[in-house]
């Protein structure tokens, strides 16, 4: 039978790969009335139309089900992107697929659930996981559950849907590839290409040659390059603040308390009877979960375990450590193993499987009855090392030699595993360690904060600035781009301070801030930048140099004339070099560089023929080629329009990034989540 539990982790990884893949598979949410009595915030919008707290609420609970607990900034800003990828779909793909009358209809969904026809969703949950055949049986399993199960219910629900968008958005991609075609021409050009190498000579006149005071880029020459290019200047809306940010770290006194009281602690451990009632009754005390070699410990602390000593008291790594032996185990130093794996309610077949296994052939076992994907290598784990093992196998383990075959059951899951081959034998040891790391104690925690405190009330009475010369700190500044959760340049988890910069106005001063990593922050809002593009101010110079690259290229192309390169070597004051067994598909050129306009130019120029002057990226170049040479084996027409054709169905499947472009997915829902 399928559990919940199954389908939930299998599904979860789907759902993982088919949003993160991009726009292969997209979720209608789940519209709930969160009763806000009329109150429901707009947190962002999508194609002009509003999203409010109450639908990405939806959205975001049922990504957060299948992502499992979000432990990290970056798992939260990953749940928050996959939200908004479920609402495209909801808002913008799934109404032009009924536009387009791309349905899935009851016949065709009824298909997909018997395996008739294939689906990526059912396919993923459903399969086999040693033939990856979709199992019909595991689906009707589930489906029995659902009849009772509310659970069951809208897991199923939720699947269903998926299954009909990832349906419909398939239908979708055939479409566009359909529209998609590599032309004769291409083809044609393609096969030359392929199938010449070119080797020639070439002039080269760099930029920095003619003297920046000697061409002339005028203000109005600026801006109608602005102006003509403004789609290049695009930007992300941001606000600016300045900060300052006060640490708690541990004084120098704090240091010589801890060293105190560590190696008091270490005199009551070294006379512990009972190292695990040690650890339960001093929080800096712990006992290993699991066992070491001599060699993979520092050499200090080996020199002493392997004697019976304690080691320490010792500083390592900013903190105070002692360890002692809790129990040494002869065992080999690594295992060979294999395995089945079966569900946790599958007691009784394991126990059957132990007795058969010890005698029969263990790899077809666990092909026919493991549920991990080594069944599909007759369940092969491979080389384990004895210090990797969980307690539960490194117990099951002990005293046991090649050949033998036992039982584990951890989890959700039962392991029969089978040892295939042991290494040398070894001590290892379990230890206990004691450690106190050098932290700031509270009387120093007071004075930080306090300092801290002060800081904040005397910026909001004073001014941020006079208070920092006032005060001697130092401040630093970072812009926070619209929908960023962190700021650049602090450690640690920093959304209180976008939380407060979002709804801060100009010349506002935060109240004191607190890090989770003990750290403070005060900060005032210095400047709020909501344009859509960058000024022409901000982005004059990087014009200017593109303007000024232009003229020199005239001034430069003027001068390189010549009815052969040698005369226009001559001309430029230059010298003629040479390249060599340059392919149409080549990204750097041997003595040019990265020149996609003198490439093109040297593959596509009748032999013998001098060039035009090109504008390249570091100079002006002109030349000629001199010799193409066919290759070896020659690209056939046949096998050029198979790669045009891939090439051309892969072109048009950037159609969903436009989509996704053009439907203006604005996020206002930093402050909310």
């Amino acid at each position: 039978m399928v559990s919940l539990n199954t389908l939930r982790t299998k599904f979860g990884v789907l759902l993982s790969i088919i949003i993160a893949g991009a726009l292969l598979a997209f979720i209608f949410s789940l519209k709930t009335e969160m009763g806000f009595s009329g109150n429901d915030p707009e947190v962002g919008s999508i194609n002009g139309e509003d999203i409010h707290y109450s639908e990405f609420l939806a959205a975001y609970d049922d990504v957060k089900s299948q992502m499992g607990e979000l432990n990290t900034d970056q798992a939260a800003q990953q749940a928050l992107s996959n939200t908004w990828q479920i609402l495209l779909s909801d808002h913008v793909f799934a109404p032009s697929f009924e536009e387009l009358g791309l349905a899935v209809g009851a016949a065709e969904h009824k298909a997909m659930v018997r395996g008739e026809r294939a689906s990526n969703v059912f396919g993923s949950v459903f399969g086999n996981p040693q033939t990856g055949e979709y199992s019909l049986e595991a689906v009707t399993s589930f489906l029995e559950q659902v009849e009772s199960n509310p659970q069951a219910q809208q897991m199923w629900a939720f699947l269903s849907k998926q299954a009909d968008v990832d349906r419909a958005m398939m239908k979708f991609q055939e479409l566009v590839k359909k529209g998609a075609y590599a032309t004769a021409l291409e083809v044609e050009r393609g096969v030359k290409a392929a199938n010449n190498s070119y080797n020639g000579r070439y002039v080269v006149s760099r930029y920095n040659t003619v003297a920046d005071s000697l061409v002339t880029v005028s203000d109005s020459e600026i801006k109608a390059y602005y102006n003509a290019n403004k789609n290049q200047y695009k930007q992300t809306p941001y606000r600016t603040i300045s900060y300052v940010e006060f640490e708690v770290v541990a004084t120098d006194a704090d240091k010589a308390a801890v060293e105190a009281e560590a190696k008091a602690a270490a005199e009551l451990f070294a006379a512990a009877a009972d190292l695990k009632a040690f650890s339960r009754e001093n929080r800096h005390a712990s006992v290993a979960q699991t066992y070491i070699t001599a060699s993979q410990m520092t050499s200090e602390e080996s020199a002493a375990i392997t004697k019976g000593k304690m080691y320490g008291p010792a500083l390592v790594a900013d903190q105070w450590r002692a360890a002692r032996v809790v129990e040494v185990r002869n065992v080999p130093e690594k295992y060979t193993l294999s395995h089945i794996v079966l569900n946790y309610t599958d007691d009784k077949l394991a126990d059957s499987l132990v007795t058969v296994a010890k005698k029969g052939d263990f790899a077809a076992l666990a092909s026919q009855y493991s549920i991990a994907e080594t069944a599909a290598e007759g369940g092969k784990i491979g080389e384990v090392a004895y210090s990797t093992l969980a307690p539960e196998f490194a117990d099951a383990l002990v005293g046991k030699k090649k050949g033998d075959v036992v039982k584990v059951t951890m989890g959700n899951v039962i392991q029969v595993l089978k040892i295939e081959g042991v290494d040398a034998i070894q001590k290892h040891y379990k230890l206990a360690t004691l450690e106190y790391p050098l932290v700031a104690s509270q009387d120093t925690q007071r004075h930080v904060h306090n300092a801290a405190s002060l800081f904040a009330v005397e910026a909001a009475k004073n001014g941020f600035d006079a208070t920092v010369t006032a005060q001697a700190q130092s401040s630093r500044s970072a812009n926070i781009e619209h929908a960023s959760r962190a700021v650049r340049g602090i450690d640690g988890h920093s959304l209180e301070v976008v939380f407060w910069a979002n709804k801060a106005k100009m010349g506002d001063v935060s109240e004191l801030i607190k890090l989770d990593n003990n750290h403070y922050v005060v900060a005032t809002l210095t400047g709020i930048n909501d344009n859509e593009y960058r000024t022409v101010s901000e982005v004059a110079n990087q014009i200017k140099s593109t303007l000024l690259r232009d003229k020199k290229f005239e001034q430069i192309a003027a001068k390189m004339a010549g009815a052969t390169i040698e005369e226009v070597a001559t001309a430029a004051e230059g010298e003629v070099k040479t390249f060599e067994n340059v392919k149409y598909d080549a990204y750097y050129v041997p003595g040019i560089g990265v020149e996609p306009r003198v490439l093109g130019t040297i593959t596509s120029l009748e032999a013998g023929k001098l060039s035009a002057p090109i504008k390249g990226a570091s100079g002006v170049y002109v030349l000629v080629t001199d010799t193409v040479t066919p290759a070896a084996e020659a690209q056939t027409v046949e096998a050029e329009k198979v790669k045009q054709q891939a090439a051309a169905e892969q072109n048009a499947m950037r159609a969903f990034y436009a989509v996704q472009e053009l439907a203006e997915v604005e996020d206002n829902t930093v402050g909310y989540f």
